[in-house]
């Protein structure tokens, strides 16, 4: 049998990431805009961007793939973000993001509903297989207002220690625990960040620290990456709120977490 090739992971900012696989590159939430500009996400909602890219879109290199788990809020695809779609041979994302993107001129998108399956083929590199995994991005019956995001779970043949997950911008809720069941996660690429706005209140749109400790107790990777937990003023837990909560973890769930340098590219085992 054939060495599981080692994925190489760069942390590019926000939700942005890189991941270098048996040839592949792919990018999930492309974010690349300057900082200072404010975005607004309806209902009264909004940011201000604070951080810009770790690597610029000069300097990123051809893109096979953009894993984008939803179009429709510019701290997951900003200016500069939706830009780069039109270079990139397929975009994997929501089936309304499919709709609004294809309306808007851009090639290769496919639109996948939760469970829905997506393969990536290419001469010399290995078949990946994508599984959309599902995702609310707010509190109960917030869909109609938030709209859709999905994760991805990544395969391929050969991967010693299971599927490539990333979560997505989601709340802990029973879908996403199912996520256990079905998927046998190894690396799990967690979006958290405790978003909260002021004109909500105490309402959270993506994971807090303790949700994602429940998370991966349920999951068991064997690796765990946070991302989507700066550069973003929404953002409402950044690293030492989550390193905190982890402190008074379970050990198992201490140890896998990893935060890894943002901009330089980590060896991880899959």
């Amino acid at each position: 049998m054939a060495a599981s090739p080692v994925l190489r992971l760069t942390h590019i900012g926000g939700p942005t990431v890189l991941l270098e696989v048996g040839g592949w590159r792919l990018l999930t939430d492309p974010t690349f805009d300057p900082p200072g500009e404010r975005y607004h996400f309806g209902w009264g909602t909004a940011s201000t961007k604070v951080a810009g890219p770790a690597v610029e879109v000069a300097d990123l290199g051809p893109i096979d793939a953009v894993l984008l788990t939803h179009d429709h809020h510019a701290d997951n695809l900003d200016g500069l973000g939706r830009a780069l779609l039109a270079d990139v041979p397929t975009v994997l994302t929501t089936e309304a993001g499919a709709r609004r993107l294809g309306g808007a001129g851009v090639d290769g998108v496919v639109g996948l509903a939760p469970w829905a399956t997506a393969r990536l083929e290419a001469p010399g590199k290995p078949t990946i297989d994508v599984v959309a995994t599902p995702c609310r991005h707010g509190p109960p019956l917030s869909r109609p207002i938030v709209g859709e995001v999905v994760g991805f779970a990544l395969t391929w043949p050969d991967q010693a220690q299971g599927a490539v997950w990333v979560s997505g911008d989601t709340v802990l809720y029973p879908d996403l625990l199912a996520v256990a069941d079905r998927v046998d996660v190894g690396l799990a690429v967690l979006h958290l960040g405790g978003v909260q706005f002021p004109v909500t209140g105490p309402v959270r749109y993506t994971l807090t620290a303790d949700e994602a400790v429940s998370l991966v107790s349920r999951l068991a990777p064997h690796t765990v990456v946070p991302v989507h937990y700066e550069g973003w003023s929404h953002f409402r837990q950044g690293r030492a709120v989550v390193e905190e909560r982890l402190a008074r973890a379970p050990a198992a769930v201490r140890d896998a977490f990893r935060f890894v340098p943002i901009g330089e590219p980590t060896e991880l085992p899959v």
